[in-house]
């Protein structure tokens, strides 16, 4: 069986409910948009990482929970030899970076806790129950899941990493297998491949992107005609302490990271929201992300913050900029 029909017939479900309404323009480009990226555009560890996912078990009477912590997955009627087949699948596509899960009987430990930022963000965001919800630089998936626990109508993610299509489509194989369906779906593109003034969303969030984009009043511009008139953004960014106005911009490197290019001070991002036509932008979590937070594990085995920092000073990055502080602004369209 080929790759572009193993892995397109995913996207069926949400071509077809993007079909009437605002989503129309975006399901006439998408099929285009999916095989240029899967199946144009090679990438060595591809047909790999698919085997990982076709090889997981068939599992029957799987529960799960999408407001646990971890999101568990759990069977009255794993076997053993069930139970090793998840587990040396999901080795197979390490590294695990956003999370944690639990598959069965194996728990990932991902390098990041990012059930501490939902637990951050979840109480000032407005109620996702019947939501349309897009979530940009989504990763594997693990904040979609938990906006459809909270009752989302549907979530649409976009990130262009196929590894973590792959771990997304690893949780949702077990999620429809107990609900019958999913409705969350992972599309391997970036916001710049969302048509323009879709004004299709309810909550659009953004979580972890702004600093990677060279023009970060664009990206805020992208998100906010991508809401309906009245959605709500929800964006989480790297910021600095300091007055209106200032911005910092790397050198080079920040945290070990090539490709950050701008961290505003929260009173400036709040500006940058309010000119691009936002409405109401504030401020709602200042968080430093901690050694607890961010850190590798068995299951991301790479460097991860403590070696992104001054080794003597842990307010500082290896580069003698600030820490990462990261805010949290909840804004309207």
């Amino acid at each position: 069986m080929s790759e572009q029909s193993t892995i397109l017939p995913w996207f069926d479900d949400v071509l077809s409910f993007m079909q009437d309404g605002p989503l129309a323009r975006w399901a006439e480009v998408l099929p285009q948009q999916l095989n240029e990226i899967l199946h144009e555009k090679e990438h060595g560890d591809q047909q790999r990482w698919l085997d990982s996912v076709l090889a997981l078990p068939e599992i029957t009477a799987v529960e799960a929970d999408l407001n646990s912590h971890d999101i568990a997955l759990k069977s009255s009627e794993l076997s053993e030899q069930q139970s090793a087949a998840v587990d040396a699948c999901l080795r197979g596509l390490i590294p695990w970076r956003k999370g944690p899960f639990r598959f069965f009987d194996t728990h990932i430990d991902t390098e990041w806790r990012s059930d501490w930022k939902w637990d951050r963000v979840a109480p000032h965001i407005a109620p996702l129950h019947g939501r349309v919800v897009l979530d940009v630089g989504c990763g594997s998936g693990y904040h979609m899941w938990r906006m459809l626990g909270a009752g989302a109508k549907r979530v649409i993610g976009v990130d262009p990493s196929r590894l973590f299509l792959m771990q997304f489509q690893a949780y949702k194989k077990y999620l429809q297998s107990a609900q019958g369906q999913a409705n969350a779906d992972l599309l391997p593109l970036k916001m710049e491949d969302v048509p323009p003034r879709l004004k299709a969303f309810d909550t659009v969030f953004s979580m972890g992107v702004l600093y990677h984009r060279k023009s970060p009043i664009d990206h805020l511009q992208e998100l906010k005609d991508a809401l309906r008139p009245g959605g709500e953004l929800v964006l989480e960014t790297l910021v600095i302490d300091g007055p209106l106005g200032e911005v910092l911009m790397p050198e080079d490197r920040y945290a070990m990271m090539r490709n950050v290019w701008f961290i505003p001070t929260p009173e400036t991002l709040l500006l940058w929201c309010r000119r691009v036509g936002l409405k109401n932008a504030r401020v709602v979590d200042l968080n430093q992300t901690s050694l607890d937070e961010q850190r590798a594990t068995e299951w991301m085995r790479f460097n991860s913050l403590k070696d992104f920092l001054d080794p003597t000073d842990a307010n500082k990055t290896a580069e003698g900029y600030p820490a990462p502080l990261r805010a949290v602004i909840i804004a309207e369209a």
